[in-house]
């Protein structure tokens, strides 16, 4: 990456200002969008930003985001640290928590599983470990996975594998591990070379040792900053109740930590793609439930359609009558094209808005050179409008100005936070 701007950053106020960045302009066709700024802390974007601009076809957005080169920048509510900056940092550690927050993220993501002592810790998947961290090069606790490392055998056309779960240790033992970038190599014969298998548009220059954080130590590391929190109650990869564990108290528990450091439920926006996760905050821990945010994952549903309400159940309406307020689907069910190939928000993001639902949305810069593949998984419905680096931010403009999203989550949130900033929500 590279550009011949310079991006200088401030941080967001307290008092939750709408920002103004380089727009001066009161009413700037953000509809709902409901995101603050901080202007008490000094934030850094760095280059990318102006990268993926220089990128773009010639519009008046282009102008405008070009214009910023070089403006004051705050740290925003907008702008969401998927698993931190997950993009050069190891995700869920301490160094991409550091890196979301340094670059004006006002949202910071962990994502909560538990141990074999039931401690909770962050993590994205309960059995992600084999490739999130350097389990396997630590004998002792490689031979606790639930799938012990197996090499491949190519002539057989057999791939490489392994499962670690955080399940399979304690709390006690996770703490001996260090993160990694997210990745194996299917083709290994050592654990070495399965260990190695970095996606080529990330980089292992900040991968050497990640600190992996427990769900408390995340709580108090954000709390400190004075940042948001947004912690997704991960599904459990072991059989519920988990020696008397139940998915309630799971649920519970994790709530329970931010009440015991005193964190105030308006910084905390709790996540799940469980439906009954979200309906058991919203009766349990009101407080807590009333920024719950469920995870639509209907998308996976065979017959899905973003553009057909028939598909969808429940309805939005349902949901919304369940007492749900955020809903959280990805990028791609937001957005289709027009007759002209112009991205516009899909019939999912118009009832949603319809029956009273916020919306956050997920994942930007999770897919790569988007001139490689058009953007992959997270951009399936607008493939054909996607050919230059700059669309990621044809595409947040949409989301933001016609979609009224509420916040993005991103791998590397300074792209978001240097938006946020210049068009003034």
């Amino acid at each position: 990456m590279k550009s011949e701007n310079k991006l200088a950053l401030i941080a967001m106020s307290l008092g939750l200002l709408f920002i103004s960045g380089c727009n001066d302009d009161d009413d700037n066709g953000q509809g709902e969008v409901d995101a603050k700024l901080d202007k008490t802390v000094v934030v850094s974007v760095g280059p990318r930003p102006s990268y993926l601009v220089e990128q773009m076809q010639d519009s008046e957005l282009k102008n405008q985001l070009t214009q910023c080169a070089g403006e004051t920048m705050y740290r925003h509510d907008f702008s969401i640290g998927h698993r931190g900056a997950a993009m050069q940092f190891p995700e869920h550690t301490k160094e991409s928590y550091q890196a979301a927050i340094d670059s004006g993220a006002g949202v910071v993501e962990c994502d909560v599983t538990f141990t074999q002592d039931k401690a909770l810790v962050c993590r994205h998947s309960q059995c992600d470990l084999a490739t999130t961290t350097n389990i396997l090069a630590i004998p002792e606790l490689a031979a606790k996975c639930s799938v012990p490392f197996s090499p491949a055998d190519l002539v057989n056309g057999v791939m490489a594998t392994a499962q670690c779960c955080t399940s399979d240790i304690t709390l006690a033992e996770f703490k001996m591990l260090e993160g990694k970038m997210d990745g194996a190599n299917p083709n290994a014969t050592t654990v070495e070379e399965f260990m190695a298998g970095t996606a080529n548009w990330r980089t292992d220059l900040y991968s050497g040792s990640g600190t992996l954080m427990t769900h408390a130590a995340s709580i108090t590391m954000f709390k400190a900053a004075g940042v948001k929190m947004t912690p997704e109650l991960k599904s459990a990869s072991v059989a519920m109740p988990f020696d008397g564990f139940s998915q309630q108290d799971y649920a519970q528990k994790m709530v329970d930590e931010y009440v015991a450091a005193d964190v105030d439920a308006a910084n905390v926006y709790p996540q799940s793609f469980n439906l009954e996760d979200v309906k058991y905050w919203i009766a349990n821990s009101p407080d807590f439930g009333e920024q719950g945010v469920y995870l639509d994952d209907r998308y996976d549903l065979a017959d899905f359609d973003p553009q057909n309400s028939a598909t969808w159940s429940p309805t939005m309406d349902e949901l919304a009558n369940d007492g749900v307020k955020i809903i959280a689907p990805p990028l791609w069910v937001l957005v289709t094209l027009d007759t002209d190939n112009q991205i516009v928000p899909s019939e999912y993001a118009v009832a949603a808005k319809g029956a009273g639902l916020n919306i956050i949305t997920w994942t930007l810069e999770r897919s790569g050179l988007l001139t490689q593949g058009a953007g992959g998984w997270y951009y399936q419905s607008i493939t054909d409008a996607v050919d230059n680096e700059g669309d990621a931010f044809e595409l947040l403009d949409v989301l933001t100005k016609d979609v009224g999203v509420m916040g993005v989550f991103s791998d590397w949130p300074a792209t978001v936070t240097y938006y946020a900033n210049c068009v003034g929500i």
